[in-house]
Order: structure tokens, then C-alpha cells, then sequence
């Protein structure tokens, strides 16, 4: 069984918190990770810990800053280079900590890929400095005067942070949040010694992954305690469907009771009755606005004035989001009155298919291939449902922010979608992953649509819903008490359990790295 968090907690007034990320909202996005990042610590913030962020200092970072003061210096190791640890704020007074590396960070592109989308080549030393930065700052940096009381990482990016902490010795414990399993940071295996990884450590019971180094499983080895951003998730990734060949490991932590699952929050700007990007805004017990916005985003995208039910789209478009589903079925859809607006980017294989989707149903399907904050927020408010078949969702936020604006999600009973979706009262979920189950989930919607006060009684207990952070924040609370007591465990011995070979259910770019 996934450990959860226990309902007690000490008093942490004085917590010390380090927060470790490639992505922080404020600055530098790329996706789900740097809202997370800028809402959890602020939550926290709020309940009296001291959090403090740590994350490169990119190019469009700096570009944003007014103010930034050079507070340390940090020596380099192997091949990861020096670097300067510059001090920032954000607006709301939150001290940011920016790694100053400049051939490794500002550049143009995201945080992980050139402008083209492809991976930069030395993306293990990139985020091999972030690690190690947070090991450092952790045991203590001249001018910094601040030392954390626990190192909280995020993801495969800032994962080899608990590794460093543990291979120097130092007592500051760790905690690794999971965003996402299937990007694990694969890199081949002669970067060891670039990488300054003790060679002992490259064995099954440690980096190694299939004869590759792997950061995540790096920070899964090594850190106190590990979260995953829903308790269905935690549940599932002990699983081979969703283990990503860690399903092993996965399954050791959660019978050491150190897998815990923590769903996500929802940031304050999504509220429909304050939301400057509506052109009407409107409420749960007045949602009639949300015709005026469905018909401002109908005109927007094109589409033929009509009184069915508008389906929104607002994600990353990968294979991940079982968009192949909502094209297989978008002519049924259409000839039962229905119109779709999709909202996105990504993959250019699923943008060319849902664009022809457009081209084949026009007036009916409208897509804006990019993103738009403004237009994200039009596309939720709009939608009476809004169609999320994912494959997997660790947790998702687009179905909160969907629920919160009244537009009921239909949506793959997986993840966070299972943890945040009540199956006939605020959405729809399907449990199998096929067409046909989709299909019925739609239709059970268009049910619903034709019968005016069902749909009115929904909607408005979709919109009562509150997902906001300060519950996953006191969850936080709870388990930083509980690691912050306990003694730094030994590295895991040869007998925690062995990983099987599948490799396969890694993501694309961590294969395209590994491959070279």
C-alpha cells in the first residue's frame, strides 16, 4: 500500500525548506512542474516555513530581473563548472537563488531543448549543477548565511541532488517529488566521471539503469522520502503499466512507507469571477456568463454559430494525452451538434493530425496550434466539457481549472484525474482506455446537456469544488516533520528490489539522449 500523509503534524515556524527546480512560473515555464513550483511555496509560505527557491539562472531569467546580487561562489567538480549563486526576489518577497553558469544556461530555447526542440547535448551537465548546487547551498556557502533544514527536488532535472548530499556525507535529508516517471534523465554510462558519480554507485542498487545513468532513479535511491503529485499516481507507478521500468523501486519505497501521494492544488487567478481574461466574468451561482464567453471563443476560432455543446481541449499535444482518441471520435461528436476548441502545442505529428481534424470539420473544430495564457483561460470558460482522455496523468490541473469554470471534464480514470473527478457529479470518467469507452463518456455528456437542470446541478457543484494548496501545503508540513526527525539512512543495500528491463516507456527525448 502508497503511503499517505499521517494527520498530525509538529510545529514548523521555523522550517528551513530549500526548493529545488528547473522551472519556476515566475520566470522561466515549460510546463505543469513551474506552476507547481511558484504555488507550493508561496502555500507554504503562508503556514510560517521558510522556503526558498533554487534554479538556473537562464537566459529569459535574467532577462526579467531588476535586481540580482552575486551572494556566492561555488567550486566546480569533474566536469561540471564553477558557478556563482546570484539572489533574486519575486515580487511577493519569496528569495530565489539563481545558478550563474553562463555556457550552460543562457541560451535561447527552453529549459531542456534548442529552439528547434531538440535536447541540448549537455543536458546531464546542466542539470548536474543544479544537483550539486543544492548539496552545496544545503551543507553551507559563504554569503548565503541561510542553510536549509531539508532539500525538497523536483523531478528528473534536479534529481541527483539527494545523491550528492548523501555520496559527501552530509546530514541535510531530501525529498524527491515525481511529476512525471516517464522522463527519467538517461544519459550514457561513460559520463560517470564528468558527472563526478563514484564509480561504486553505478550498480543496480544505485544510477544504474539498463548500463545508463538515470537521475531520476538517482534521487529515487538516495532521497529520505519521495512524493508523487496524486495518490492514484503513487498507486500506479508500483505498477509495470506506468513503472517505467521503476516499478521495482517503486514498490520498495512504498512497503518502506517512504511513497507518499500528495494531489496538487489549484493557483487563486483561476476564478472565473475575478478572471481579467474573460470577457464576462461569472460565478457559481450565476454561471449565464459562460454563454458570452462560448460565443466569444466560437467567433474567435471560426466556428458556426450553434446550440450544442462546446468541448475544449487546452493541453500539451503528445501522445500522452490520448489526443488520437478525441480524433477518432470527433465526427460523432460534430454530427450530435457538438464543436471542439483545442488549445496547444507539441508534438508535430498530433498538431498536423488535430489540424486536419480542423480542416475536415470546419466550423465545427477549431485549433490554435501555440499557447496563450489569456487564451487558455477563454478556451476553459467557454467549454461545457472539456475532453481530457488521457493515457496517464500524474495529476493534471487543467481538470480542476475546468470544474472551477463549470466546464465538466470527461476524462481516463487515471492519476490525478481519478483523484479530483466525481464520476456523474462534477465530470465524467472512463475507465478503460478505448474508444468506445470515451465515446459512451461523451454521450452519457450530451445526456446531460439535453436536460437543462441535470447539467445546471453539475455545473454548480464543479464550480463549489476548491482545490486550492493550503491542503497540500499542510500535507508538505506533515511529511517535513516526519523526515526532518528521522536519521539519514545508509544507501540502499544490494537486496531492494531489481529493476526489470523495460526501458521502452521512457519519453522520446530521454531515448534520443540515451541513444547518443
Amino acid at each position: 500500500m502508497v503511503a499517505r500523509s499521517r494527520t498530525s503534524a509538529r510545529g514548523l515556524k521555523s522550517m528551513k525548506i530549500l526548493f529545488v527546480t528547473s522551472e519556476f512560473a515566475d520566470f522561466a515555464k515549460a510546463g505543469g512542474l513551474a506552476d507547481v513550483s511558484a504555488a507550493l511555496p508561496r502555500a507554504l509560505r503562508r503556514q510560517g516555513v521558510d522556503v526558498r527557491i533554487l534554479m538556473p539562472a537562464y537566459q529569459n531569467v535574467l532577462d526579467k530581473l531588476r535586481v540580482l546580487s552575486v551572494v556566492g561562489s561555488l567550486p566546480g567538480q569533474s566536469a561540471i563548472e564553477p558557478c556563482l549563486i546570484g539572489e533574486t526576489r519575486t515580487a511577493d518577497g519569496i528569495p530565489v537563488y539563481l545558478i550563474l553558469a553562463p555556457s550552460l544556461y543562457q541560451r535561447s530555447g527552453t529549459p531542456y531543448s534548442t529552439p528547434e526542440g531538440y535536447d541540448w547535448g549537455d543536458n546531464d551537465l546542466r542539470f548536474a549543477r543544479l544537483g550539486l548546487a543544492a548539496a552545496e547551498i544545503a551543507k553551507g556557502v559563504d554569503g548565503i548565511g541561510w542553510k536549509p533544514d531539508i532539500v525538497h527536488v523536483h523531478d528528473w532535472a534536479a534529481a541527483l541532488a539527494p545523491a550528492y548530499l548523501a555520496w559527501s556525507g552530509s546530514k541535510v535529508p531530501s525529498i524527491l517529488t515525481i511529476h512525471n516517471l516517464a522522463h527519467q534523465g538517461i544519459f550514457p554510462a561513460d559520463r560517470l566521471d564528468a558527472l563526478a558519480i563514484p564509480h561504486d554507485a553505478f550498480r543496480t542498487d544505485g544510477v544504474e539503469f539498463h548500463n545508463y545513468i538515470s537521475f531520476m532513479k538517482a534521487g529515487l535511491t538516495y532521497a529520505h522520502h519521495v512524493t508523487t503529485v496524486s495518490a492514484t499516481y503513487a498507486d500506479e507507478i508500483t505498477g509495470e503499466v506506468l513503472g517505467s521500468g521503476l516499478q521495482g523501486l517503486m514498490s520498495g519505497l512504498a512497503s518502506e512507507g517512504r511513497l507518499t501521494g500528495i494531489v496538487n492544488g489549484l493557483d487563486d487567478d483561476w476564478d472565473p469571477a475575478t478572471d481579467p481574461h474573460l470577457p464576462k466574468n461569472f460565478d457559481a451561482d450565476d454561471p449565464s456568463g459562460k454563454a458570452e464567453n462560448k460565443a466569444f471563443v466560437g467567433l474567435s476560432l471560426c466556428l458556426a454559430p450553434s446550440e450544442g455543446p462546446l468541448f475544449g481541449i487546452v493541453s500539451r499535444l503528445v501522445h500522452q494525452k490520448g489526443l488520437d482518441l478525441v480524433a477518432d471520435i470527433a465526427g460523432e461528436l460534430v454530427e450530435r451538434g457538438g464543436q471542439i476548441a483545442i488549445l496547444g502545442t507539441g508534438d508535430p505529428n498530433v498538431e498536423r493530425m488535430l489540424l486536419d481534424l480542423s480542416r475536415r470539420y470546419r466550423g465545427a473544430i477549431g485549433l490554435v496550434a501555440g499557447f496563450s495564457d489569456t487564451m487558455a483561460h477563454r478556451v476553459v470558460a467557454a467549454s461545457d466539457f472539456f475532453l481530457m482522455p488521457s493515457r496517464f496523468e500524474p495529476c493534471g490541473l487543467t481538470q480542476m481549472q475546468a470544474q472551477r469554470y463549470g466546464a465538466l471534464p470527461i476524462a481516463h480514470s487515471t492519476g490525478g484525474l481519478a483523484d479530483t473527478i466525481d464520476d456523474g457529479e462534477t465530470g465524467f470518467l472512463f475507465h478503460e482506455f478505448s474508444r468506445q469507452a470515451f465515446l459512451d463518456s461523451c454521450r452519457r455528456a450530451f445526456e446531460v446537456y439535453a436536460a437543462p437542470d441535470e447539467l445546471t446541478s453539475m455545473r454548480s457543484t464543479a464550480m463549489r469544488r476548491r482545490f486550492d494548496w493550503e491542503g497540500p501545503a499542510r500535507d508538505y508540513i506533515r511529511l517535513y516533520s516526519e523526515v526532518a526527525g528521522v536519521d539519514v539512512p545508509k544507501p540502499p543495500s544490494r537486496t531492494e528490489p531489481s529493476i526489470p528491463p523495460r526501458l521502452a516507456l521512457a519519453g522520446e527525448s530521454e531515448r534520443r539522449t540515451a541513444a547518443r
